[in-house]
C-alpha cells in the first residue's frame, strides 16, 4: 500500500512536469463598468458584449471582485505587485511613479522561460520591465491616430486606439515564439473618458432613449460630507467635449465628416433649445451612454477578434483569457460618472475567466476576490512560487468551483487622491458581503460612514450613529482594525492631500458623527 501510494505521488508529479505550461491572454479595458457587460445582468441592460460574455460562459464570472483603491495608476501597480499601494508604491495618478526594479508577476514568468508582452495603456511613469516587447500609450492616450511608444520610440499611427492596440496585439501573437509559453498584456485606453467611440459606432445604438439609474437624482441625504463635496456630477462636471459638443482634435478632415454627420444636427437641435435643470442632466446622461457603450462595443470587438485567433490557431485549449477592469464606474449612479469612491459601482470590477480544464464552464462565483488576486493566481497557474510578500491569493481553488472555508469574509479598501481632478475625499474601509464601514479624511474634519447593503443597496442612508447598528459597528471596527495590520497599513499614511493644508488640520464640522473607539 505504501509502495502505491509513493508510485502514484510519483505518476502525479511526471504529469504535472510533462504538461505544458499555460499561455496566458490578459485582457484589461479602463473604466468599464460591470453593469456595461451583459454578462452580469444589469436590470437596465444597457448594452450586449457577447465576447466578453463568451469568456464568462466558456469560463468562470466573479461577482466579487474588488480593487484596493480605484483609480487607473494605482489599479494597475497592484495588478503586477499583488500589493496594495501602501507597499507598491503608487497611490494615486497626481504624483506617483511606478518603481520598475520590484518584483512582478511578468518578471517572474519572463524568469521561468514565458515570453512577455504588453500592448496599450500604461499609465505608471517609468518604461515597463518584465516584457521581451513591449508598446505602450503615452500617459492616458488619445482615441483617434494614437501615437504610442515602441519599445522607447515614438510612433505615429492612424487609426481607432481600441483597433490598433487589437492590431499590435495580434502582430506580436504572430510573430511570437511558438517554441515558448507566452503573456500578452491587452490593455485598452476604452471605454476611459472622453469616451469617444470609433467612427462606425457612432449610431451603435439607433438613437436609444436609456433608462435612468434611480438614483440620478440623489439629493445625498442621509450621508456626511464628502458626498456632497466632489466634483464629478453629470450636472456640473461634463464638458463640452465630454458631451460632443467639441470635436476631437487629432481628427482626420476624412473622419471629422462622418463625426460632424451624426453629431452636427444633433448638437444644432440641442443650441437651438437648450434643456435647463433635470432636462439638461437627462440630456447629458443619454448622451453620455451613447459615447460611453460605443467604446465598450469598440473592445467587445477586439475580445472577440483575440478569442478567433486562438480558436484558429489551436491555442485555446491551454490558454487562460482573463477579462477585467482597472475598476469599476459610474453610468449616472448618484448622478455621478468617475469612480474613485468604495462604494458598489466603483469598487466592483468585472472578472472574467476562461481556462479549459480547470475554470468551470458557466460557473460564477459570489466570493470575494480582488485584483490583488490576479498576480498570485497567474503565477500560480505557471508553477511559479508566488512571493511571500505579495498579498493575494490564488484564484485558481475558486475556479475549479471550490471555494476554501478560510477564504476572506472582508476586504479592506484606500483611496488617496486628492483634491484634483474631482475632489473625493481620501478614505478607507471594511468590506464585507453585507456591510461597509468607512473612514473619511477631512470634509472638513475626520468621520465615519456605515452601510447596510442588505437593507440598502444602492448606500443612501449611513446607519452608523444607529442604536441598532452599534454591535455590528464595533465588530467592523475590530476587524478594520486587523487587516490594517495584517496588511501592514502604516498607521501615518503619505499625505492624502496635494495642497498647502493637511486635511486633518481643517477645523472641524458641527454635527459630524464621532468615530468608533
Amino acid at each position: 500500500m505504501k509502495f502505491l501510494r509513493i508510485s502514484t505521488l510519483l505518476l502525479f508529479c511526471l504529469g504535472s512536469a510533462a504538461a505544458a505550461p499555460p499561455n496566458i491572454v490578459f485582457i484589461f479595458s479602463d473604466d468599464h463598468a460591470y453593469q456595461a457587460i451583459s454578462a452580469y445582468n444589469d436590470p437596465k441592460k444597457l448594452i450586449e458584449t457577447p465576447n466578453i460574455d463568451r469568456i464568462g460562459r466558456e469560463g468562470m464570472r466573479f461577482d466579487r471582485c474588488l480593487v484596493t483603491n480605484s483609480i487607473c495608476g494605482p489599479s494597475r501597480a497592484c495588478v503586477l505587485t499583488g500589493k496594495y499601494s501602501h507597499l507598491n508604491g503608487f497611490p494615486n495618478n497626481t504624483n506617483s511613479r511606478f518603481d520598475p526594479s520590484q518584483t512582478t508577476f511578468p518578471k517572474l514568468l519572463q524568469a521561468s522561460g514565458y515570453q512577455t508582452a504588453l500592448v496599450g495603456k500604461w499609465h505608471l511613469e517609468s518604461a515597463p520591465t518584465g516584457f521581451d516587447f513591449w508598446q505602450i500609450l503615452p500617459g492616458q492616450g488619445v482615441y483617434y491616430n494614437p501615437p504610442m511608444i515602441r519599445m522607447g520610440k515614438r510612433v505615429p499611427l492612424s487609426g481607432y486606439v481600441t483597433d490598433l492596440i487589437t492590431d499590435e496585439s495580434l502582430r506580436w501573437l504572430k510573430d511570437r515564439d511558438r517554441t515558448k509559453p507566452f503573456l500578452l498584456m491587452c490593455q485598452h485606453k476604452a471605454p476611459h473618458r472622453e469616451w469617444e467611440p470609433a467612427l462606425r459606432h457612432l449610431d451603435h445604438d439607433a438613437g436609444r432613449v436609456y433608462p435612468e439609474p434611480p438614483t440620478l437624482f440623489d439629493d445625498y441625504k442621509g450621508r456626511g460630507a464628502a458626498v456632497r463635496d466632489q466634483d464629478m456630477t453629470l450636472a456640473k462636471t461634463l464638458t463640452d467635449r465630454d458631451t460632443k459638443l467639441i470635436p476631437p482634435a487629432r481628427l482626420t478632415p476624412e473622419q471629422k465628416k462622418p463625426w460632424d454627420d451624426y453629431y452636427g444636427p444633433r448638437n444644432e437641435t440641442f443650441r437651438k433649445n437648450p434643456p435647463v435643470g433635470d432636462d439638461l442632466v437627462r440630456w447629458k446622461y443619454q448622451r453620455y451612454m451613447h459615447d460611453y457603450l460605443g467604446c465598450v462595443r469598440g473592445v467587445d470587438e477586439s475580445v472577440g477578434r483575440v478569442l478567433k485567433y486562438l480558436d484558429d490557431e489551436g491555442l485555446a485549449g491551454n490558454t487562460i483569457v482573463i477579462y477585467a477592469s482597472d475598476q469599476g464606474f459610474f453610468l449616472g449612479e448618484h448622478g455621478w460618472f468617475d469612480k474613485r469612491w468604495i462604494f458598489e459601482e466603483s469598487l466592483r470590477t468585472p472578472l472574467l475567466v476562461r481556462w479549459p480544464g480547470h475554470a468551470k464552464p458557466g460557473g460564477s462565483s459570489g466570493a470575494i476576490v480582488s485584483n490583488v488576486d490576479f498576480a498570485e493566481t497567474l503565477l500560480d497557474a505557471a508553477g511559479i512560487p508566488v512571493p511571500a510578500d505579495m498579498q493575494g491569493r490564488s484564484l485558481l481553488p475558486l475556479l475549479g468551483g471550490n471555494t476554501p472555508a478560510d477564504w476572506r469574509k472582508s476586504f479592506y479598501y484606500q483611496y488617496y487622491e486628492f483634491p484634483t481632478p474631482h475632489h473625493v475625499r481620501p478614505h478607507y474601509g471594511i468590506v464585507t458581503d453585507r456591510y461597509k464601514l468607512i473612514r473619511y479624511e477631512g470634509a472638513p474634519a475626520p468621520y465615519w460612514e456605515m452601510f447596510d447593503l442588505s437593507s440598502d443597496p444602492r448606500e443612501l442612508l449611513s446607519v452608523f450613529d444607529n442604536p441598532a447598528y452599534a454591535a455590528t459597528r464595533e465588530e467592523l471596527t475590530r476587524d478594520l482594525q486587523k487587516l490594517r495590520s495584517d496588511l501592514r497599513v502604516p498607521e501615518t499614511t503619505p499625505p492624502l492631500w496635494y495642497g498647502n493644508t493637511p486635511l486633518n488640520d481643517r477645523p472641524p464640522e458641527a454635527g459630524q458623527p464621532s468615530p468608533p473607539r
